[in-house]
Parts: C-alpha cells; structure tokens; sequence
C-alpha cells in the first residue's frame, strides 16, 4: 500500500512539472463530459418556453409591421435565440434593423420577465 501511494504522489509530481498536453487535452475533453452528464442529471427542467413571450406580446402585437413580426417570431422560436438576441440588443442596449426602436424595448422588456430563467 505504501509504495502503491509512492507511486501515485511520483506520477502526480512527474505530471505537474512536466504536462503533458496529449493528457491534458484527455482530461479537459473528459471533465467537459463529466460535467455535462451531471448538469443533465441534475437538471429541473424549470425553463424558458419562448412562445410565452410571444403571447405575452399579443395585446401589442398590431403595432409590429410584418417584418417585424417574422422577426420576432425567428427571435422566439428557441432559448437559445432569445438569449442570444437578449445578450446582444438588449443588455448592451444596441439596436436592431429589423425592429422599431420602441418594438425593440417592448420585446426586451418582455424578455427581461423571464430573464431567470434562461
């Protein structure tokens, strides 16, 4: 048992001092899977459904043109891409050409609802 201990402490100061990048590589790749495995078995399954913000903007919807409404239909057809669109026009305050400016801070606001649950 202790030279088996010897032999680990050997090998764990062999591969600190030297990497080696074929294990490195190895190792990443397998706690990337690990840690998917474990985000997926842990998972509540308590998400975002994007079609709720397009309802949410129904009462609004007649002042969205028919561009506009391709568009955000594109916009809340996944998580995804109501993160996306999320992160780029509406934290960094961008705006887009496809939307109307006051359209665009309607939809962000209606993003911004359900922001927790990305």
């Amino acid at each position: 048992m202790k030279n088996l201990l010897i032999l680990i402490v050997a090998i764990a100061i062999y591969l600190h001092f030297y990497p080696q990048p074929e294990l490195e590589s190895w190792f990443e790749e397998q706690k990337t899977m690990v840690l998917s495995e474990f985000s997926n078995a842990t998972d509540t399954k308590v998400r975002l459904n994007p079609d709720k913000i397009y309802k949410d903007l129904q009462p609004n919807i007649e002042q969205f043109n028919t561009d506009e409404l391709a568009f955000v239909k594109n916009v809340t057809s996944s998580r995804e891409s109501v993160k996306e669109f999320f992160k780029n026009y509406c934290k960094e305050k961008r705006p887009t050409p496809k939307l109307h400016q006051k359209n665009q801070q309607l939809l962000c606001t209606k993003i911004s609802n359900y922001q927790s649950l990305f």
